[in-house]
């Protein structure tokens, strides 16, 4: 046990051992080893227990982190979780997929000079510690109401707020158009960074709370769907937290040619073989190999490469137009792809996709950095007569993602979207523009972190626990009046 805090001064921060690159690109299991129960309390002591938190204020959830820490460090290892739990629906998954170098750790107070506290390595210990000694269990309501919830997508959003309105005590059915809970954790992120067997059994304590699932449900107008009309006429008030799929496309000549695909589809079809189902379409969405080359700079475009190497591509490029300080994704998976064997080529955008029916190359040209943009970050521009080419067999587009037109597939008009297609939320209220339908995460914020998406969910529940409970005073007022006039 530590004998007190603030041991930054004296111990080096360490993370959970590492795999090998060698090993870890054999198999897609988790690349970091679990903690010793010493070692995570060693590391907890370093925590400064500082006036201001800063971890804490750049937590999207606003975790109690130096409490759960300074618990950890004194062996209270159950204490710890709960005071975790208490703000974070799901700690074990956002201790293993946050990217904590831009969040809680990045705003470290010690992390200038003495490197930060391993926060996300110590809140996957609690969790996993808690799940082992069976302490986490699922949070029944102390009474039953009548009133019914449908939340439509069973991603980090919809579940967040399925949990909470569960344990109000409302009933609570989740749609999803896919065949297990997740949303994008469960198909969209490898198993490397998420075992899968983790959302398995969060779906068995969201089921033994009483949440009703409804799998392989597409809410929309098509025949053999659900209908956003009946969904509304069925539930007394309707959260939507459908995330965002729409792929974003990159505007160049031979965007059409065989062998180059989407960042979502190469990802689905490699965890779904994770699953032992293997795709209709499973030679073109896998990179055993081949040349691949990536084409983006975000954590989606990570998961491809690092994909790309333990399916056993020949040669793995990452192709992005900024440089390695701007890029939108973690540091630290750039290094563990690095480390893995993906190459990257910055400041490097595509001319043109080159190929007879099929890719074998991809033309690009150098790019450099110009005068910051509206948005104060620098914009990009082509080098002239710069261009270069790569060979390649396969070619992921990750690109981001849009949202799909929901008004559209819904038949429902009336629901309003912003200029983005993000759905038009009241401001703190998370109310769209039909009175008792809600939304949050990524279809109301555009595409995000899951744990902004948990925030959303968990404070979308407060809110239509109000519109609930006044919808309910309200209908009970006219037998109150009938029972006074008798």
């Amino acid at each position: 046990m530590a004998e007190r805090m603030l041991q930054f001064v004296s111990l080096p921060q360490e993370m959970p051992e590492k795999r090998p690159a060698a090993e870890r690109r054999e198999d897609f299991g988790e690349i970091y080893r679990a903690f010793a129960v010493d070692h995570a309390e060693r590391q907890a002591s370093r925590c400064s227990q500082c006036g201001v938190p800063f971890c804490s204020i750049h937590c999207p959830l606003g975790n109690n982190i130096p409490d759960w820490l300074k618990l950890t460090a004194e062996d209270r290892l159950e204490e710890a979780y709960r005071l975790s739990a208490a703000t974070n629906t799901f700690p074990e998954i956002c201790g293993r997929i946050c990217p904590q170098d831009r969040l809680c750790e990045g705003n470290c107070v010690i992390e200038k000079g003495f490197e930060s506290v391993t926060i996300g390595a110590v809140e996957k210990f609690i969790t996993e510690t808690a799940f082992e000694k069976d302490w986490v269990k699922p949070r029944m309501p102390s009474r039953e109401r009548a009133q019914s919830v449908g939340i439509v997508g069973a991603g980090p959003a919809g579940l967040a707020a399925a949990e909470w309105l569960r344990a109000l005590g409302y009933q609570v059915h989740v749609y999803d158009r896919h065949d297990r809970i997740g949303g994008l954790m469960v198909y969209g992120i490898p198993s490397f960074k998420l075992e899968k067997d983790v959302l398995a059994r969060r779906h068995a304590l969201l089921a033994a709370q009483g949440i009703v699932f409804h799998l392989s449900t597409p809410i929309g107008s098509a025949a053999g769907e659900t209908s956003f009309e009946s969904l509304r006429e069925t539930h007394d008030a309707v959260f939507v937290g459908t995330g965002v799929y729409r792929s974003r496309e990159v505007s160049v000549p031979g965007s059409g040619l065989g062998g180059v695909v989407q960042a979502l589809a190469f990802l689905t079809a490699s965890n779904r073989r994770g699953y032992h189902e293997t795709p209709g379409e499973d030679a073109i969405l896998h990179a055993g190999d081949k040349h691949v080359v990536v084409i983006g700079g975000g954590d989606t475009a990570m998961d491809c490469v690092r994909t790309s190497i333990r399916q056993g591509a020949r040669k793995v490029t990452c192709l992005y137009r900024r440089d390695r300080a701007n890029m939108p994704g973690s540091i630290q998976e750039v290094k563990n792809a690095e480390e893995e064997g993906v190459e990257f080529a910055w400041l490097a955008a595509p001319e043109a996709f080159l190929g007879d029916g099929t890719v074998n190359a991809v033309r690009a040209h150098r790019m450099r950095l110009s005068l910051p943009d509206a948005s104060g970050r620098q914009s990009v521009e082509a080098v002239p007569d710069s261009s270069f080419t790569i060979e390649a067999d396969l070619v992921i587009k990750a690109l981001g993602f849009d949202p799909e037109d929901l008004p559209g597939t819904w038949d429902a008009p009336e629901l309003a979207v912003t200029r983005w297609g993000t759905l038009k939320v009241s401001p703190g209220r998370f109310e769209t523009s039909i009175p008792g339908v809600f939304a949050g995460g990524d279809i109301v914020r555009g595409a995000s972190l899951v744990v902004w998406a948990i925030r959303d969910g968990r404070e979308a529940a407060a809110e239509m626990h109000q519109f609930l409970s006044a919808k309910e005073s309200k209908s009970a007022e006219p037998a109150t009046q009938m029972a006074v006039a008798e």
